[in-house]
């Protein structure tokens, strides 16, 4: 069989983040496998551990997760899942934000808290390296030199590999980009909110990886007779998959990490790796926002 029937998710391109770390551009984003609120173990843990060992199967070979995922239950259930790691697969996380219950976080950027936030990661994930470590949120109490340069700090350290920013606009990109080489920006991005226009174009412009977060949001544009949905209909997909293949043809640096707790929701997601769409159809859903 072909690379692209064994690990269909191939079929999705590939895009090198900083240049040195080649990835297929469809991921696998490790929220949901917490329990409500992003809080505390999953309802079936052994379901979500299936899941992460299907994505891999699958193809996916960038995972991206946070301690604050549980927080520390997605980290967790990754290394037990996957590890040893295969070579291909690069494991993005996050820190920077704290927890005190479900649906609750609060941005705290002290170079000596994420400094622990990289050194437990590494623990939890059993790695010597990060590959891709991104602040999860900048602290508006916390001079931007001082967050990015600890990273910077870690990272001349063999301790991160690349750095990364989330929920940032173009002119903090700008600013962190002052102390440290960026490679990626995580904002929220998809067919019904592009806020993040503009950073997305940055982000091409620059060759950095952009990995948009909540990928899936389709609201009304799903709703029958709709662009969305007969696009999906000529395409025999679904409409979440056609959010997907639009990412995916919106912009070479573009890298969507869909997220599930349950397997059959993943192999539907991972399919759209395979969805082709024309030029008319992609500029028919740019229209939709």
């Amino acid at each position: 069989m072909t690379d692209s029937t064994e690990r269909p998710v191939a079929a999705s391109g590939t895009y090198r983040i900083g240049g040195d770390l080649p990835v297929h551009r469809l991921g696998y984003g490790a929220m949901q496998i917490t329990g409500p609120g992003i809080w505390g173990e999953p309802a079936d843990r052994d379901e979500c551990l299936r899941v992460l060992r299907r994505a891999v199967e699958l193809g996916v070979t960038l995972i991206d997760t946070a301690d604050s995922y549980g927080p520390f239950v997605s980290e967790d259930l990754i290394a037990e899942a996957l590890y040893p790691y295969p070579d291909d697969l690069v494991i993005a996380t996050k820190g920077g934000l704290t927890r005190s219950g479900p649906g609750q976080w609060l941005p705290v950027g002290r170079p000596e808290y994420l400094r622990q936030c990289v050194e437990m990661s590494l623990r939890r994930l059993r790695l010597e390296r990060i590959d891709l470590y991104q602040l999860h949120r900048i602290d508006s109490k916390v001079p931007m030199e001082e967050q990015i340069g600890v990273l910077r700090e870690m990272q001349e350290e063999g301790k991160i590999r690349h750095i990364g920013l989330s929920e940032v606009s173009v002119d903090e990109l700008e600013a962190a980009r002052a102390h440290a080489p960026i490679v990626s920006v995580q904002n929220l991005y998809n067919l019904t909110s592009r806020k993040s226009q503009d950073v997305v174009e940055r982000c091409e412009a620059e060759d950095i990886a952009f990995i948009p977060w909540f990928p899936l949001a389709t609201g009304k544009l799903a709703e029958p007779g709709g662009t969305l949905a007969e696009a999906a209909d000529r395409h025999g997909a679904s409409p979440a998959q056609l959010a997907l293949a639009w990412l995916l043809h919106r912009s070479p640096v573009m890298l969507p990490i869909p997220g599930t707790s349950k397997v059959a929701h993943l192999e539907d997601n991972l399919a759209a790796a395979a969805i082709p769409l024309s030029e008319d159809e992609v500029a028919r859903l740019d229209a939709l926002a």
